[in-house]
């Protein structure tokens, strides 16, 4: 799996995770006649930050490894870059050598 893939899946895992929480304090009090912010807080508060520490964690890993696949991307372009414009420049240099000689 490549790590733009990777990165990708942990950007998917990261919302999930945070959708997660508030889909869990919904669920738990939906047996609850009315709704209210405190009430909901508090259902939240029931479910912990677990979820939200984890898709903390999943994005910053992430991003982590999609900058690491850009990263690689652009500096393995630069090299490829760089070794044709030396390959460029070393024959240019060996046809005029061929050309002063003749």
């Amino acid at each position: 799996m490549s790590r733009r893939t990777t990165g990708t899946l942990l950007l998917v895992i990261a919302a999930f995770l945070y959708g997660v929480r508030y889909l869990s304090a919904a669920i738990f009090g939906s047996g609850v006649n009315s709704w209210d912010s405190d009430l909901f807080q508090g259902m939240l508060n029931y479910i912990g930050t677990a979820p939200r520490n984890w898709s903390i964690a999943a994005l910053i890993m992430g991003l982590f490894y999609l900058i690491w696949a850009e990263y690689e991307s652009t500096s393995s372009k630069t090299r490829e870059s760089l070794k044709r414009f030396v390959s460029y420049e070393t024959v240019d240099q060996e046809a005029e050598s061929r050309n002063k000689t003749e």
